[in-house]
C-alpha cells in the first residue's frame, strides 16, 4: 500500500465519521438523509481507493457506479417517505413520527 491509499482511506473514514456523527446527532429527516449520503460518498470513496491500490480500478468504478444507482433509488424513496411524513405531521423531526403508527 502506498501513501497515497492511506490517504484516501483516512478521507473516505473521517467522511464517514462524520456521517455517523450527523446520524446520531440529527432529528431532522432530509439531514439524517444527507448524512446517509455522506457515508455513502465514503464507503465509495474507499472501494474506489482499495480498487485502485490493488490494480483493479475497473472492478472498483463498476462496483461503485452500482452503489450509487442504489443510493440514489434510496435517498427517492426516503425523501418521497419524508413527504408523506411531513403532509401528516407538519414536521420533520423523527421524534414525531411515532404519531403515524397505524
Amino acid at each position: 500500500m502506498t501513501e497515497t491509499w492511506y490517504l484516501y482511506m483516512f478521507f473516505a473514514a473521517a467522511l464517514v465519521a462524520v456521517g455517523l456523527y450527523a446520524l446520531l446527532t440529527m432529528r431532522n429527516i432530509i439531514r439524517l438523509l444527507i448524512a446517509v449520503g455522506i457515508i455513502g460518498k465514503g464507503i465509495s470513496l474507499a472501494l474506489l481507493a482499495s480498487g485502485w491500490a490493488q490494480n483493479l480500478l475497473l472492478t472498483a468504478q463498476s462496483l461503485v457506479i452500482t452503489f450509487i444507482v442504489v443510493e440514489v433509488c434510496l435517498v427517492a424513496v426516503a425523501l418521497a417517505l419524508a413527504i408523506n411524513a411531513y403532509r401528516h405531521t407538519k414536521d420533520l423531526d423523527v421524534r414525531k413520527l411515532t404519531r403515524l403508527k397505524g
